[in-house]
């Protein structure tokens, strides 16, 4: 028997193709909803975005009836209608006048008309689906927009293969081995490799998988650092070969705090961009060496606040970003000895630039390579608008934490940055790996662990 599924404002903020996603059953949308998506729609970020998306698709839909009476969405769909609520169908307990009971109220008031229908109210609002369970609803989390059922799922970007004793032997000498597609299957281009001896498990060789046409390629291993940054485990060596190597547009790295992604990015990117040689002396006098492969480093981060926000920042946009790109600003002061000249010469040249987000839409950035810190708050249309920025000659790095995610409307499941991990694995163009070691200090290791 055909369903009747009540969507919640969450899931139309997630994702505005929603109500074509339950095939022929029927899709309720509160009147309430409609309210609510209509005080985010002036909203300059993923969520505005899909708040005037969802309004053009219901103005479209118009045209083949009323939303009060209901409109087929398409052959083999549902019917999509608008409804009111009934107040009376309330619990005593439940404030009447609070958006989400007023929904909830709206899903019980389909389940009194809908005889043996099953109706499910569908909610990314944990508290709200707790609430209508215990008011005789059935209830779902919309995951249409997961990409991996858990975290735990998530591609690593690392594999460990067990092979011959001599093999690796071969390896080291520079004689090319290939990986069996039958013996190890499923890999993916630029993925990470530890071939392991099976007669001793602590000779072990790192390699990157290019294709099962080509023989494995050594690591590299940047023995004398990026601006006096060296690796200081097998993950972060993968991760410097990725942001080394200008075939590969497209980086991801995830990794707990003090993992040192971001550090690695920036020194990869800097690398890249000035020419290591240039001197202090030639630098203030204009004479910058762009030796590298990119002209520009530009980096950003989602202003997305941690706990309470403390509102609007007062000044012009440079001064409302500076507490957002604080951390980022910290790190390149690191990598170019604490110097604050150093830094402010850079950038009144264009070679490193800070920038907002919110003003990349309609840009077209070529020959730069593009840091996104903080990538785990975005949503799956902020890091495709990202990525559809990058024009000839443009690396772009996102960085993030999944264990860290402060944007209500992202999870560890459905956040941008693991839409762009699990669907772009297959690309040659594309890498990725997972930072498992905490770098930063002791107390930072201990805290992520313990707290």
């Amino acid at each position: 028997m055909k369903k009747i599924y009540v969507l919640d404002t969450s899931v139309c903020l997630t994702d505005s193709e929603c109500i074509r996603d339950y095939d022929n059953n029927d899709v309720v949308i509160p009147l309430k909803v409609l309210e609510e998506i209509d005080g985010h729609k002036k909203r300059q970020d993923a969520v505005g975005a899909m708040a005037r998306s969802i309004i053009r698709k219901l103005d479209d839909l118009r045209v083949k009836g009323t939303l009060q009476k209901g409109i087929r969405l398409g052959k083999g769909k549902g019917i999509l209608r608008v409804s009111e609520h009934e107040v009376d169908l309330l619990p005593t307990d439940l404030m009447k006048n609070h958006n989400d009971h007023v929904i909830i109220s709206t899903a019980l008031s389909e389940k009194k008309k809908a005889g043996k229908r099953k109706v499910i109210l569908v909610s990314r609002d944990i508290n709200m689906r707790v609430i209508a369970d215990s008011v005789g609803l059935f209830t779902e989390d919309y995951d249409k927009n997961q990409v991996i059922k858990k975290e735990s799922d998530l591609y690593s970007g690392f594999v460990t293969h067990l092979v011959d004793d001599q093999i690796i032997d071969h390896f080291y000498v520079g004689e090319s081995i290939h990986v069996d597609e039958e013996e190890k299957p499923n890999l993916k281009p630029n993925q990470f490799v530890m071939l392991v001896s099976s007669t001793n498990e602590k000779k072990t060789a790192l390699a990157r998988f290019v294709s099962y046409n080509w023989s494995l390629q050594p690591v590299q291993s940047y023995k004398n650092g990026l601006w006096g940054v060296r690796a200081r485990n097998k993950e972060q060596s993968f991760a410097l070969d990725l942001l080394m190597d200008p075939d590969v547009q497209i980086v991801s790295l995830i990794g707990k705090a003090g993992s040192g992604k971001t550090l690695l990015a920036i020194a990869a990117g800097l690398e890249q961009v000035v020419s290591n040689q240039t001197s202090m002396s030639a630098a203030f006098e204009g004479k910058i060496s762009l030796e590298g492969e990119y002209k520009r480093l530009i980096v950003s981060r989602p202003v997305q606040p941690m706990g309470k926000d403390i509102g609007f920042l007062p000044g012009t946009m440079e001064d409302k970003m500076k507490p957002w790109l604080a951390p980022i600003e910290d790190n390149l002061k690191f990598l170019t000895g604490d110097d604050n000249s150093t830094l402010e010469m850079y950038m009144e040249k264009g070679i490193i630039e800070m920038e907002a987000l919110t003003y990349i839409r309609g840009r077209s950035i070529a020959n730069a390579f593009i840091i996104i810190d903080e990538a785990q708050n975005l949503s799956r249309h902020e890091v495709k608008t990202i990525l559809t920025r990058a024009g000839e000659g443009t690396k772009i790095v996102l960085t993030g934490d999944v264990e860290q995610i402060d944007n209500i409307y992202v999870n560890e499941t459905s956040t941008g940055l693991v839409h762009a991990v699990e669907r772009l694995k297959d690309f040659e163009i594309a890498g990725h790996i997972t930072l498992r070691k905490g770098e930063r200090s002791k107390l930072a290791t201990i805290a992520a662990k313990n707290l």
